[in-house]
């Protein structure tokens, strides 16, 4: 379990948490745009191509449209509208949710997240089994929703990030990752330092030296270790949104996924007047807009703003 918040949910300023959770969700949607473009790309053909990409452009292997998200917004979307809808996390509710977005043929899935929703679909099973190979990085993409359900309570946010992530994935690395996103996001919404921030990190590093992230190794694959090295190594590395964002996408690999929590983590950290409007603007204003209702749904019924802890079902 991750250590208590170096703050107390009663010296927070609300106004503040309610912008920073806002900016958690768009950083999450910029950072997959920005990043989908090179998805499955090397640094080196990065470079050839693009130099350094810096602007939100579509194509890349899906051949997007300018500002088009990938199935990390759209998970993310599922889990966030589902636990709007009941007012409360309900599990069945999610996986229903990730099942209807299956049904319609997205165009980009995870095979870990497509196996465990097709399981759900057969048997009507919640849980994945544990699999060897599944340390995909399919749960950390989607949790930031967590983070503002559950906002100053850790072990509210640890069982929701848990029983949401065992819907498709079922593998301790992928828990921990997926645990220490939603933690940093719910940190960084809460206007803890960077050096708290580092300290959370540095946390799961000890017990997980896999996660260790200052000598970065510079793979920035689907495997969970990889993309969080990558996230965390960046995150910490730089001095702003922008900067952070266009580093970690331009390592290539799952970019779209790198982007998406560097961006639900960033976005946090920075608050959204540090998210470059230039990349806001190629959004589909309908996401912008529905992303920022969420936010607000989401943080509303949560243990800061309702003073009890969510009920789960």
């Amino acid at each position: 379990m991750l250590p208590a918040s170096p703050v107390s949910p009663f010296n927070v300023h609300l106004p503040d948490v309610r912008d920073r959770a806002r900016a958690a969700l768009l950083g999450l949607a910029v950072g997959d745009a920005l990043g989908a473009t090179l998805e499955f790309m090397t640094p080196s053909e990065i470079r050839a191509q693009y130099g350094t990409l810096r602007e939100i452009t579509g194509g890349g292997w899906l051949h997007l449209r300018r500002g088009e998200v990938t199935d990390d917004t759209q998970m993310a979307l599922c889990l966030a509208r589902a636990i709007a809808e009941r007012g409360t996390f309900d599990a069945r509710a999610v996986a229903e949710r990730f099942a209807a977005w299956l049904r319609s043929s997205p165009p980009d899935v995870g095979n870990t997240c497509r196996r465990g929703i097709r399981r759900f679909i057969v048997d009507g099973t919640l849980e994945a089994p544990f699999r060897t190979g599944d340390a995909g990085n399919g749960a950390a993409m989607r949790v930031a929703p967590i983070s503002l359900l559950s906002m100053a309570v850790p072990a509210q946010l640890e069982q929701l990030s848990l029983a949401q992530a065992r819907i498709t994935h079922n593998h301790p690395l992928s828990d921990a990752a997926t645990v220490l996103v939603a933690r940093l996001v719910q940190l960084g919404c809460l206007g803890v330092s960077l050096h708290g921030l580092r300290r959370a990190a540095d946390a799961v590093v000890a017990q997980l030296p896999n996660f260790r992230f200052e000598s970065y190794h510079g793979l920035s694959t689907a495997y969970v270790v990889d993309t969080i090295t990558t996230v965390l190594h960046f995150f910490f590395a730089t001095r702003s949104f922008e900067e952070c964002l266009v580093a970690i996408v331009n390592q290539g690999g799952d970019a779209d996924t790198t982007g998406a929590i560097a961006g639900a983590i960033a976005g946090a950290y920075y608050g959204p007047e540090e998210i470059p409007a230039r990349w806001l603007k190629r959004l589909d204003p309908a996401l912008v807009k529905e992303l920022g209702t969420l936010s607000d749904q989401l943080l509303d019924l949560s243990p800061l703003v309702q003073g009890v802890p969510p009920t789960v079902t």
